[in-house]
């Protein structure tokens, strides 16, 4: 009994686990993170498309691709493998992962045909996204059997989602330095005279090629150095109804779940971050200054987040962190419209950084609360019904999270095509008042709206404090009574 009771209780996993899990993940999120903020741009200035079209295709491979997450997560719950399920399933993802992360970022030589171009988009994004699936269904699962502590759970989970985090901004650090590193380079973004094209296509194709050999060589840190050390039964079959069953009994899934889909505009800065940068800073090569500021409130956020849980519990830190989210978003618009107007004044512009970065503090809600809430609905489950099903509970969750950011990068592209962005081009550009509002607009107030919203399915959800603490012991006795 002693034992259980500290398995539970007390420190399981050793510093260079975390450490591997955290920069796999960075790894992954970085990937992730230059075609969330690149390739509509990438399509946009080199292939010559319709950012708006380029928006609603991503939306819809998305959403053709989802069912491949439920197939991932049944792929996971069935496993055999002795290296363990989640980790052997991102071990198939990496090479598929690394090819397509390059192909993405292609410049065709079929630009003059527009049909054979969005085609060639829309699969390849496709093909992207089946490869990004098989890695992060189990890269987000195995956080729920790295440790059957869930306050030690909680802590991993905050400082890996804070190296994700970073990991997703990391491509406004990549892109400026390859661009200096190729031979002619660092004009990217800038000057997009026709003679530039094939410097500036290179430049898109070797920060991709970069981008994917390093994170996915940190990504396969995860695999080689993590043990899975909640046991489940391998190799039970499990059917798509099921699933579908196992979810609609889970109430507190189904919760996060709906949370996240009302919340889904908070991802709509990511996606059009490059923009922004380039309507409001005069440059789409300060994309690093919008997205480190807000990163480090982000980062704040996330390391703080657990002194928050354990003070007030999941449930009061997601609604306190959403209600927060909105009023500072709101306000960060109102500052950002009276510096458009007055861009050379001090006060103003100190006050505009100084709202991002608050902007930033929210985050934790988003990144870190969604895979914390669903370890412990995994662990609700099994209470209630003897079964654990991981791969269901995170393939729903991953998918989720894709077509959340699909439907953000959607509606943000189509605020930054009616905003009149397209109509300005040349390296000296001016923006009007207007389109500069329009672009913010969607950048801020909009994600807040959304994020205030999202609390309101929260108002039920209860694996929170003592019976959260309950279930986590329950379950362990139950695990020792199984082993004698």
């Amino acid at each position: 009994m002693e034992n259980n009771s500290s398995a539970v209780n007390s420190k399981n996993m050793k510093f260079k686990e975390i450490a591997a899990y955290s920069l796999g993940l960075f790894g992954f999120q970085a990937i992730v993170g230059l075609l969330n903020s690149y390739q509509a741009e990438f399509d946009g200035t080199i292939l010559g498309a319709n950012v708006a079209l380029v928006g609603i295709l991503i939306l819809v491979a998305k959403i053709v691709s989802a069912v491949f997450d439920p197939i991932v997560g049944n792929m996971i719950d069935r496993s055999k493998s002795k290296n363990g399920k989640f980790k052997s399933m991102i071990l198939k993802s990496i090479l598929p992962l690394l090819v397509m992360s390059a192909v993405v970022f292609i410049d065709v030589p079929f630009k003059e045909n527009k049909t054979a171009v969005y085609i060639w988009i829309f699969v390849t994004y496709l093909i992207w996204s089946l490869a990004m699936t098989l890695g992060d269904v189990p890269s987000q699962g195995i956080a729920s059997v790295l440790t059957p502590n869930p306050t030690e759970r909680t802590n991993v989970v905050s400082i890996s989602n804070t190296f994700k985090q970073i990991g997703f901004s990391a491509c406004v650090v990549i892109v400026p330095v390859v661009c200096l590193l190729i031979p002619g380079g660092s004009k990217v973004f800038v000057e997009k005279g026709q003679q530039d094209a094939k410097m500036i296509a290179s430049e898109y194709l070797w920060t991709a090629i970069l981008t994917a050999v390093l994170g996915c060589a940190l990504f396969a840190l995860i695999p080689l150095l993590n043990k899975e050390r909640v046991p489940y039964q391998s190799g039970e079959k499990t059917s798509f109804k099921d699933m579908i069953k196992a979810l609609k009994d889970n109430k507190p899934l189904m919760l996060v779940i709906v949370s996240y889909f009302l919340g889904f505009g908070r991802q709509m800065a990511m996606g059009i971050q490059v923009q922004a940068a380039n309507v409001l800073l005069g440059s789409q090569n300060l994309v690093a200054v919008l997205g480190i500021v807000t990163a480090v409130g982000s980062m704040i956020s996330m390391a703080i987040c657990p002194v928050l849980i354990k003070k007030l519990g999941e449930k009061k830190v997601y609604i306190l962190l959403s209600v927060y989210g909105f009023a500072v978003s709101i306000l960060s618009f109102v500052i950002g419209h009276f510096w458009f107007l007055n861009p050379k004044n001090t006060l103003l512009t100190i006050l505009f950084y100084a709202s991002l970065f608050l902007i930033g503090l929210q985050f934790a809600a988003v990144t870190l609360m969604p895979m914390i809430m669903t370890a412990d609905c995994v662990d609700y489950y099994e209470y209630k019904t003897g079964k654990r099903m991981e791969g269901a509970a995170y393939s729903i969750l991953t998918l989720t999270i894709k077509v959340c950011l699909a439907l953000g990068v959607a509606l943000g592209l189509v605020f930054v095509q009616f905003s009149g962005y397209n109509d300005v081009s040349g390296e000296a550009a001016v923006f009007s008042t207007h389109t500069k509002d329009i672009i913010f607009f969607a950048y801020t107030a909009v994600p807040g709206v959304l994020a205030l919203l999202s609390i309101f399915p929260m108002f039920k959800y209860d694996i929170v404090g003592q019976k959260k603490q309950e279930i986590a012991e329950e379950l362990e006795k139950r695990r020792a009574g199984k082993q004698e």
